[in-house]
């Protein structure tokens, strides 16, 4: 028997339970199919659980730290018992928070299996009481998963993802990163925080590929100190397992590394390659991502695509922001679109990564003429004050329009201090409206206003 509702949201991450929100609250009957754990990867495996590892890890290293303040603190131990539980309870605490919404939700039925189309519009659910269900309105939330690339000898070898990570409950002995972008590095700081030893091997010249020369050297300078070993331009790997562990042999001419634990960090794929999509007409693009328009619109009429399954920022805010976008659209004649945000992100070591709009490298191959401008966090009093003067602040200027086009901000507290930054962008406003603008001291922010006082042209 098939049962039908006016909206079926496939997927209970980021953007699928504020959304069955807003269908219900307008009196709207909604099915939210969830296969595997509500909340998704950011309450599962990725923003809440690692961030608060990351919480526990910048615990201990401040403890270290304590006679650099005059502080007595002894010797520091880590009870990673004890962090998993936190970190369990904190995550777990907010999935039940979401359950629990929706489980009360009037006029919504959360259907736990695995979602595919036998249909335009109709989907069969396995391992669920309700078999077959149908609608006029489907939203695609499927987000994504980790990508574990083909390596001589890998798959004789133990590994663990961003997944699988989460549930050690001891210290590794030396823990060996492949990837060297945001969840490879991320982990490689906490966990060299808690005492093990820790060794990124990254394919590439340098780490975090999609950011200035700068910042990637800065970000390694930053890890290096902390005693984490960085490999580059590992391009020729080969893994053979050992009784305690494994080897990684990185070519002819140098010294094998040996790990005790293995963490892939190499990049993530879309949830979408099982769920029929063919048959309800909705086209991915080669890398498997939905393909959507500027209102998450798929190639079928009256499917969306929200969040990490449809390529347009694999972020929880993004997919938050798709819920927006959609909501907006359908249901307060309010025409959002996704061409209309500013991408920003950052990057959680310590100091933080805040980061919005292009880079300067983007600005400087479309050609158009720049003003740039730099600061060192040397210089950046709060910093100083707090002990935290590693890294920089930089931003880029359209120099006709004046209208700020990028900006890092690679340093205590840079992930805050770049929302002022983005406001601006997304309003539209000449730089000048933060360059004139009184901020409190003593702030990390009110060297914003000074950077900005400071442009040059770009060469």
């Amino acid at each position: 028997m098939t049962e039908r509702f006016d909206a079926i949201v496939v997927g209970a991450g980021q953007a699928g339970p504020p959304l069955a929100g807003r269908l219900t609250e307008a009196g709207k009957t909604v099915a939210v199919v969830e296969r595997k754990l509500v909340g998704g990867t950011c309450v599962n495996y990725g923003c809440i659980p690692t961030k608060t590892l990351v919480a526990s890890a910048y615990a201990a290293h401040t403890a270290r730290r304590g006679a650099e303040y005059g502080v007595g603190t002894g010797d520091i131990a880590i009870d990673m018992a004890k962090v998993k539980a936190r970190k369990d309870k904190i995550m777990l605490d907010d999935r039940h928070g979401l359950e629990s919404w929706l489980d009360g939700m009037t006029g919504c039925t959360l259907i736990r299996g695995h979602a595919r189309f036998i249909g335009p519009k109709t989907l069969q659910i396995d391992g669920a009481d309700l078999a077959v269900i149908e609608a006029d309105r489907i939203f695609l939330n499927t987000g994504g998963r980790a990508v574990v690339p083909e390596i001589p000898g890998l798959a004789d070898c133990d590994y663990l993802t961003n997944v699988g990570i989460l549930e050690l409950d001891t210290v590794p002995a030396h823990l060996v990163i492949v990837g060297g972008s945001y969840i490879a590095l991320e982990f490689a700081q906490m966990y060299r925080r808690f005492g093990a030893e820790v060794t990124v091997v990254e394919r590439g010249a340098r780490l975090t590929s999609r950011e200035d020369e700068d910042i990637s050297a800065a970000i390694k300078d930053i890890l290096e100190a902390e005693g984490i070993n960085v490999v580059l331009n590992a391009a020729d790997m080969r893994f053979d397992r050992c009784d305690n562990g494994f080897e990684l042999t990185l070519g002819a001419g140098a010294a094998p590394i040996a790990g005790s634990h293995l963490l892939m960090a190499t990049g993530r794929r879309p949830n979408t390659d099982d769920l029929g999509l063919e048959v309800a007409g909705v086209e991915c693009d080669e890398r498997g991502y939905v393909k959507v328009d500027d209102q998450l619109r798929t190639s079928a009429d009256g499917i969306w695509a929200m969040g990490d399954c449809n390529g347009r920022g694999a972020f929880t805010h993004t997919s938050y922001n798709d819920f927006e976008i959609v909501a907006a659209n359908l249901l307060d004649d309010d025409p959002r679109r996704v061409s209309d945000r500013v991408m920003t992100y950052a990057l959680y070591i310590d100091p933080p990564l805040g980061r919005a709009g292009m880079s300067v490298d983007q600005v400087r191959r479309s050609g158009r003429p720049a003003l740039v401008a730099t600061r060192p966090m040397t210089r950046v009093g709060r910093a100083v004050e707090k002990g935290e003067s590693q890294g920089f602040m930089k931003v880029v200027v359209d120099a006709e329009t004046e209208q700020i086009l990028g900006a890092a901000v690679l340093g205590v507290g840079g992930d805050e201090v770049i929302h002022s930054i983005l406001d601006i962008m997304t309003a539209k406003l000449p730089y000048t409206a933060i360059s004139r603008t009184m901020h409190i001291h003593p702030t990390v922010s009110e060297l914003v206003p000074t950077l900005l006082q400071d442009l040059q042209p770009l060469s």
